[in-house]
């Protein structure tokens, strides 16, 4: 079964990179340092649901982006979550966050106020992503 990313992730992220078990998305709000992991598996709603190796390979993933996100943003916290309440897609969120962020200290997702990268933005931190990834 071939891999497809759903359309509300798609239309909301930009890709970042192709890992060994995910994709790699940037949210499109450049108020929070926001990363999506979107394992490439189809079908898939639950990380229980991933075999033992998908599972590990997954958890190596989170903790890549998380030491990305914290070297790259110096954030005060980093949020992991996967919710899926309206995106039913397995994704993980992992998001740097600021004592004096848009949402603090509730969660960034449906909070008010998200302000969209324009393309220039996007397109240099994705390089500077992918050059910290070594991608």
């Amino acid at each position: 079964m071939i891999f497809e990313l759903n359309q509300r992730l798609r239309a909301d992220t930009f890709e970042v990179a192709v890992l060994d078990l995910s994709l790699l998305l940037l949210m499109n709000d450049k108020t929070a340092p926001w990363l999506i992991l979107v394992p490439q598996r189809q079908e898939i709603k639950e990380m229980h649901h991933l075999d033992k190796n998908d599972l590990a390979m997954l958890a190596e993933e989170i903790t890549l982006v998380s030491c990305l996100v914290e070297k790259v943003f110096v954030p005060d916290k980093i949020n992991v979550a996967s919710l899926g309440n309206i995106v039913p897609q397995l994704h993980i969120h992992i998001v740097g966050r600021f004592k004096n962020d848009r949402a603090w200290p509730g969660p960034v997702w449906g909070a008010s106020g998200a302000e969209p990268y324009d393309a220039t933005e996007a397109a240099r931190l994705i390089e500077r992503l992918k050059s910290e990834l070594k991608i």
